[in-house]
């Protein structure tokens, strides 16, 4: 069935990333945004990878919190400053993609022995020329502002600016970025990136779906939930969206004042 829509909702979409190492060995990731919260730890001996623990607190589909366990195949890679390099060890098409990319970007953090990092992003609906901005800010910085939209009612997209006017969109983004980038430089990009496929579902009514294999004919085989074999079974977990579009400092909000 084609996925519901409904009226955009005011305001931008807003996601947030942050990364704490919480002591030697032990680095925490937290993502959030209207759809998502999770949480990632990865502990690690200076070279390698030695545990992975994930906490679920909002997901869209019931099978989302068992993808956990796959990034367990994570134990025992080598530390790398390259949030991509998770995807050397595990098919990320088989992990939840918003935990396999906290998990990259926790491992690349522990490996560079930063202490602590945040992106914002805030997307933007299309304005009356059919153009969307999309930003990102890291550290309170921002790095990346682009313009993105479908010209004569062709694809989607990159405008502005050079040189990501030349990666492909769709089909080999990450792997434009990776070759083409400083490993930091490359991240922000990928982070940037993956928030603008996400923001497309800021106004879609998806809470009036019932399983995850209504959305096959467009989403099948791209995430754990959304394989053949798990699909029929992944129940909407009705809800749990959010707004954040005036409220950002609400994002990842906690009680420890470790993680904040």
């Amino acid at each position: 069935m084609p996925v519901p829509a409904s009226r955009p909702a005011p305001g931008p979409y807003r996601r947030r990333i942050r990364l704490v190492a919480l002591g030697p060995g032990e680095t925490w990731g937290g993502l959030e945004d209207d759809f998502h919260r999770f949480e990632v730890t990865v502990y690690h001996d200076g070279r390698v990878v030695t545990g992975m623990e994930v906490t679920s607190r909002r997901w869209p589909w019931s099978t989302c919190p068992e993808a956990a366990r796959v990034l367990d195949e994570l134990v025992g890679m080598p530390l790398a400053g390259r949030c991509t390099a998770v995807a050397d060890r595990l098919e990320p098409r088989r992990a939840c993609t918003h935990q396999f990319d906290l998990a990259g970007l926790a491992v690349a953090a522990a490996a560079r022995g930063t202490r602590r990092r945040q992106y914002d992003v805030e997307v933007h609906h299309a304005g009356p020329n059919g153009v969307a901005t999309a930003l990102l800010a890291r550290d309170g910085t921002v790095r990346h502002r682009w313009q993105i939209g479908a010209p004569g009612g062709g694809p989607r997209r990159l405008l502005d600016p050079a040189p990501f006017t030349e990666a492909p969109w769709r089909g080999g983004f990450i792997a434009w970025a990776d070759a083409n980038l400083a490993p930091e430089d490359a991240e922000a990009a990928i982070v940037l990136r993956r928030a603008c496929d996400i923001a497309l579902g800021r106004g879609m009514d998806l809470d009036a779906l019932t399983r995850a294999d209504e959305l096959a004919d467009l989403m099948s085989g791209i995430c754990y939930t959304m394989q053949p074999e798990v699909a029929p079974g992944a129940l909407r977990h009705r809800g749990q969206v959010r707004d954040f579009a005036d409220r950002p400092d609400a994002l990842l909000e906690t009680d420890d004042p470790r993680l904040r």
